[in-house]
């Protein structure tokens, strides 16, 4: 099919760019990247003409004649193609190029102004990033408003007024929840032992942790950045990257624990034939899912840590303070906190809550750049009862906005509540319960697997999560295990 034959090309040009991306934020160094957002851009606008050829059309037209009644499957990635072709036909190479090229830039631009603690720096980058998404919104058209195609560019078939009811819906017992939670927390008195954790034991910790779960280090490996992240290179090549903090050994295995969970689920995709809609992730919402179902449900379980503990307190001497009862309690705090990266489960939420109601200002015209900071202090406040003492812990703590991923924020709460429903169903299996109990999680892995990874993106992700769990999503999941592991 010569379908599958642009699909490939497509991905190896597409490919080349992640690479060039993966070492911009691993190795690169600061001098290169003028130069480096050049051969992004070359790449992005290649990609985008492949994708919009006359030839891609013509293979699209090709495939749909044919007659596929008994392969559903290719059926279903035929159409999902037509609707990626159709999406992008509608975009200007130009644009497609202008937006990578001054994201590559903004990037640096937001490492440099986060460092130095200077808004002012940032905003121009920021500004030229929000202008040329609602370009890109306008080519792509919307139901009701500009952020709508925006957030859909992320997770497939959500609107921002269904997630705007959702959110609505959440805040208040996520509000209830989180006081309650943090305050039952500081009646505790404990915590984590001084530091130092030395980064080579963190490493070590690390590894051996990700390897057990199921990561396929023959198919990947971890490196330090500013900001954790996982993506793919090509079949069989998944990186994943987190950062160290000797104060507190949790923040670079908790973070290696979730993108771990994406890396899980990008090697778990079919690769019969890349570039294909079946080969790739449905969206960010599942994505995150996996991430979070691995670093909240099973990486702050008591049967992870029986399993783990033991190891910790060899690298970590300082932990035998602490029985393993004592230091659950210590590792399961809630507590509001600044950095959303760093924050306990029971506040998380909180902190997309406002990255959402920020967004949506700015893209019906009200919040405008120079006010964002103040916006989120004060929603902030709103929300948490704090202030953040400065950018570092307000406005410049999260590399989203420097890459142009508006509409990606809210999927992380959307994936909290996908994580803790397919949990819960994977959970109905005495097997994979008993594995969980255990620390064994191959066959929880393998649950994953046949019900969200072999499925790639032929399903949209609200038809993928009824199919895997017999429910439609269904907030109370979620809700029920923070009220479970803070509260109760």
């Amino acid at each position: 099919m010569k379908l599958i034959e642009h699909a490939r090309e497509h991905q190896i040009i597409c490919t080349s760019a992640s690479i060039l991306g993966w070492d911009q934020e691993t190795y690169m160094p600061n001098k290169a990247s003028e130069f480096r957002a050049e051969q992004l851009s070359w790449l992005s606008a290649r990609a985008h003409e492949l994708s919009t050829s006359q030839a891609w059309r013509e293979a699209i037209e090709a495939a749909e004649k044919l007659e596929l009644h008994d392969d559903p499957r290719m059926r279903a990635n035929v159409n999902e193609m037509r609707r990626r072709f159709d999406q992008a036909a509608k975009l200007p190479v130009a644009l497609v190029s202008e937006i990578t090229k001054t994201s590559s830039l903004a990037k640096r631009a937001w490492i440099e102004a986060r460092q130095a603690n200077d808004f002012a720096a940032f905003a121009p980058h920021l500004q030229k990033l929000i202008d040329l998404s609602k370009q890109k919104a306008e080519y792509w058209g919307y139901e009701s408003e500009l952020y709508d195609s925006l957030l859909d560019c992320h997770e497939r078939g959500a609107s921002t007024a269904q997630v705007s009811l959702l959110f609505d819906q959440l805040r208040q017992p996520l509000s209830a929840l989180a006081k309650e939670a943090a305050e039952k927390s500081a009646l505790s008195g404990l915590q984590l032992p001084a530091g130092p954790y030395p980064i080579d034991k963190q490493q070590q910790l690390n590894e051996a942790v990700a390897r057990d779960i199921g990561y396929d280090f023959g198919a990947g490996r971890i490196d330090t950045t500013a900001h954790p992240f996982c993506t793919t290179l090509g079949p069989h090549d998944i990186r994943m990257t987190t950062r160290y903090d000797q104060d507190d050994f949790t923040s670079s295995l908790f973070g290696v624990l979730h993108e771990a969970g994406h890396g899980m689920y990008e090697q778990g995709l079919p690769d019969a034939n890349p570039g294909m809609a079946d080969a790739d992730a449905v969206s960010l919402g599942i994505h995150e899912s996996q991430s979070r179902l691995w670093e909240n449900h099973v990486g702050r379980s008591r049967g992870f840590w029986e399993k783990w503990y033991p190891l910790a307190s060899s690298l970590f001497p300082q932990l035998k303070q602490l029985s393993l009862d004592e230091f659950l309690v210590a590792l399961n705090q809630a507590k509001f906190s600044f950095i959303r990266v760093g924050a306990d489960e029971a506040t998380y939420d909180l902190h997309i809550l406002l990255r959402f109601d920020l967004e949506r200002r700015i893209f019906r015209n009200q919040l405008i750049v120079a006010d964002l900071p103040q916006a989120w202090n004060e929603l902030f406040h709103e929300l948490f009862g704090i202030n953040p003492p400065d950018y570092q812990n307000g406005c410049l703590q999260d590399i989203h906005w420097s890459m142009g991923a508006f509409g990606y924020f809210p999927t992380y709460t959307l994936g909290n509540l996908n994580a803790a429903q397919l949990f819960h169903a994977a959970k109905k299996d005495a097997t994979i319960a008993s594995g969980i109990a255990s620390a064994n999680y191959g066959a929880l892995l393998t649950w994953l697997r046949q019900n969200i990874h072999q499925h790639g993106a032929i399903f949209d992700p609200a038809e993928l999560m009824k199919k895997a769990t017999g429910e439609v999503q269904d907030p109370k999941y979620h809700l029920a295990h923070l009220k479970a592991r803070y509260v109760d």
